[in-house]
């Protein structure tokens, strides 16, 4: 455990958390003293991050949802309160990528990206909000891909920039109550979602050469910027949209 423990006693939602961002998210979280649901689709993934934070002290329970369903998010914000009493911080990092040059993307893949991006984390929120209190954070991940454009990435980029907005116009409503509504925009981040790319020659040395800090981020280095947002350090950061890139945003 982290001796600072900057979330003891808060229970999280982290949805997308079997793997990548919201795995590290996850772990981050419970090394600072939250409890944790942790959400995604792959339940054998789930139960590994389970484990490596119950191995270090922590505390975690399963949701195995699939967050494009509809009535998902709020049976996950019930069965969250139900394990552990409470609810104060949700992060919605459960993401879809599937690239493909505009006139090529059909409404089904269109459709799917906004369902997971989009669509769930306002059921989320709308779920959670009832039973969140003075002090809460809602933390949506978005991308600079809602920031910058990118060429074959139309609907892709349509969904992170709807997060951006969304915070946004949330944070407008949800601040006079005391709750925190903030987005997370990662960079290119180490993951299984770009690897497919990575292992393509010239295509991490072409994105590092456009990165002013010459390297891809690690979703621990993301992680640790969900702490901030989710703790008490941020209390007067509301609608905001931190940007952790390596500058790409910057030229």
């Amino acid at each position: 455990m982290n001796d600072s423990q900057r979330l003891l006693d808060k229970v999280a939602i982290v949805t997308g958390a079997s793997s990548g961002i919201g795995a590290a998210i996850a772990q981050a979280f419970a090394r600072e003293g939250a409890k944790l649901g942790l959400s995604g689709r792959e339940e054998t993934r789930l139960t590994d991050v389970a484990k490596r934070i119950e191995s270090d002290g922590g505390a975690a329970h399963i949701l195995a949802h699939d967050l494009a369903a509809d009535e998902e998010p709020a049976r996950l914000v019930k069965e969250a309160i139900e394990a552990f009493g409470q609810l104060d911080v949700v992060v919605h990092s459960a993401g879809l990528f599937e690239p493909q040059p505009f006139l090529e993307t059909s409404l089904e893949s269109f459709d799917r990206q906004f369902a997971l991006n989009v669509r769930a984390g306002f059921l989320l929120a709308q779920a959670a909000v009832p039973h969140l209190s003075e002090g809460a954070s809602l933390v949506f991940i978005g991308s600079i891909a809602g920031h910058v454009a990118f060429r074959n990435s139309v609907a892709y980029c349509g969904t992170k920039g709807a997060v951006e907005l969304m915070t946004k116009a949330l944070c407008t409503e949800l601040a006079p109550l005391g709750i925190r509504v903030n987005a997370l925009a990662p960079g290119n981040i180490r993951t299984a979602m770009n690897e497919p790319f990575r292992a393509e020659p010239g295509y991490e040395d072409g994105v590092n050469d456009l990165t002013p800090a010459g390297r891809f981020g690690e979703p621990e280095e993301i992680a640790e910027a969900a702490v901030f947002l989710a703790s008490d350090a941020a209390s007067f950061v509301h609608g905001s949209s931190l940007l952790v890139d390596g500058g790409w945003t910057a030229w």
